[in-house]
């Protein structure tokens, strides 16, 4: 069940192949939010500290995030992202991707006073 107001998020965990220049994987996503109003933020990181037992070979994540479902079915048939997905999946060794809506459990004082 979706929480009224509640933001919705796609996760993406990737483990890319072996020479895959993770600098131009960047450059494209950071283009495809400038092209698509309907992403709200675009979040990354890259594993520095997990045991590979833990990671399972996995090294980064994004996570993209939406003021609503209905926006992340619009993105994910957008032709921009089909376009991009297109070049960005050879890629990819193996993901993982989650869709959720989010559950806030804790705000911050800034949060809670808008």
């Amino acid at each position: 069940m979706e929480a009224a107001g509640a933001e919705f998020k796609h996760l993406v965990i990737i483990k890319f192949k072996e020479g895959v220049v993770v600098d131009d994987i960047i450059k494209g996503m950071e283009k495809l939010v400038s092209q698509i109003p309907l992403i709200k933020s675009l979040e990354w990181g890259q594993d520095l500290e997990g045991h590979e037992m833990l990671t399972q070979g996995f090294t980064h994540a994004f996570t993209l995030t939406f003021n609503s479902k209905e926006d992340y079915g619009a993105y994910e048939s957008h032709p921009n992202h089909l376009e991009y997905a297109a070049v960005f999946s050879p890629s990819i060794e193996k993901c993982v991707v989650l869709n959720f809506p989010t559950t806030p459990l804790k705000q911050t004082p800034a949060a809670a006073a808008t």
